[in-house]
């Protein structure tokens, strides 16, 4: 009975959590930033180990930004995609997002963030 803990299934991350679709934009565009914050912060351990965490992470959101309508709400979105990429040290993925992103504005501040991408 003492020992009952040790059987607790881990719970879920947030990017594993299933999405009842359809979702809005807006909803859509919150997901993802939880889903970057949370791994934002497994990323900022700076463990190795983790790291598949966050591609995982970055993989989910990306695939719910695909089904966002609105250029705006997308282009914001997948900036912040690109911020946790950048951070797992991903630039690969981070170069292939920026192109993804249309809106000049956005472009401009990811690259002012990220001055790495203009290369």
């Amino acid at each position: 009975m003492a020992m009952r803990w040790f059987n607790k299934p881990k719970p879920q991350e947030i990017w594993e959590e299933p999405i009842a679709w359809p979702i809005g934009d807006i909803e859509a565009a919150h997901r993802i930033r939880e889903i970057c914050r949370a791994a934002a912060d497994i990323a900022d351990k700076k463990q190795p180990s983790e790291a598949e965490r966050c591609e995982c992470a970055a993989r989910a959101a990306m695939e719910i930004a695909m089904k966002i309508c609105d250029d705006l709400l997308r282009d914001t979105a997948v900036s912040q995609i690109i911020d946790l990429c950048l951070m797992t040290d991903n630039q690969r993925a981070a170069r292939i997002l920026f192109r993804a992103i249309r809106a000049p504005s956005i472009r401009e501040e990811v690259l002012r963030d990220h001055p790495l991408l203009a290369e």
